[in-house]
């Protein structure tokens, strides 16, 4: 039941990331604040919530019976192997993509009033991302596995980035447009990398 469940889970996340990873082009490449940027970044936002929510929920199976939801790789690698890099990392990575997505969503909804970027979910979607990063950290020490360690780097950087511009007490009229795309462009190359 468990794999059956993990297989359904992976198919929902290539789909909704293959159409993010298409949708993100739009906005990058065209005319910016038109129909199109909105419409195809509204688009790519959604996708990017669920790739991220998808992945979370994998990760989850995944550090709960690593060998159940990856058979393929019995005999090639150990449990705690594939916990760690398919479980306790993917877990960090999945965070970082919902947190970059919404982080990103929300300073472009609220780029005239910067106090509505200071939800609790937007707060603690930051702390949630440095637990995650600082847990994969450990776990990759524990497993041997440094590659584990190097790739927390990028969910502190976010997490710390992302506080420090919710919490400046001033900011430029154009602010909001840096971390926009700072957060969005994470999330391209958080689907990208995937791929």
């Amino acid at each position: 039941m468990e794999l059956h469940v993990f297989h359904a889970l992976v198919a929902l996340h290539i789909i909704t990331g293959s159409i993010g990873a298409v949708a993100f082009w739009v906005p990058v490449i065209g005319r910016k604040g038109g129909v199109n940027h909105k419409r195809w970044g509204k688009v790519f936002t959604i996708c990017l919530l669920a790739t991220g929510s998808f992945a979370v929920c994998m990760s989850l199976l995944t550090i709960y019976d690593p060998m159940a939801t990856h058979p393929h790789l019995e005999g090639m690698f150990d449990a705690p192997f594939i916990r760690g890099i398919f479980g306790w990392l993917m877990l960090h990575m999945g965070i970082l993509t919902v947190n970059l997505a919404w982080y990103g969503w929300l300073c472009v909804q609220n780029r005239r009033d910067h106090a509505k970027n200071l939800t609790r979910l937007n707060v603690a979607l930051q702390f949630i991302l440095i637990v995650a990063a600082v847990n994969s950290a450990v776990q990759g020490l524990i497993i041997g596995q440094f590659l584990m360690i190097g790739l927390t780097v990028v969910g502190l950087a976010t997490a710390g980035t992302n506080l420090r511009f919710l919490y400046k007490p001033v900011r430029g009229e154009k602010d909001w447009l840096d971390e926009h795309i700072k957060a969005l462009v994470g999330a391209g190359i958080s689907v990208y990398t995937a791929f």
